[in-house]
């Protein structure tokens, strides 16, 4: 089952951290409430995790249908390797 990490709505809290990690299956409903304080929660996108003998050459990464982008100068981002999303992200 995947790890699912949420996070305040209001991007802050004392009791929780801000950040707390669920087990959940993917067919189960998003957490509308944190289980600890009760604030609003919503779902992150959380970066994947490679382990054992991966490689994170840009052949591998490509034949493994992943993208990688790398950062191009302030708030630019190129795609270096995979062929899916756009070939610059720009976040101002």
């Amino acid at each position: 089952m995947p790890i699912y990490e949420y996070a305040p709505v209001s991007g802050h809290c004392d009791k929780c951290n801000g950040i707390f990690e669920v087990v959940q299956r993917i067919a189960d409903a998003k957490l509308g409430t944190c289980p600890n304080c009760g604030q609003a929660c919503e779902r992150r996108i959380s970066a994947v995790a490679l382990g054992g003998n991966w490689s994170l050459s840009e052949s591998k990464i490509k034949s493994s249908g992943l993208t990688q982008y790398k950062k191009a100068g302030d708030g630019v981002y190129e795609r270096t390797a995979g062929s899916g999303g756009p070939e610059v992200i720009v976040r101002k």
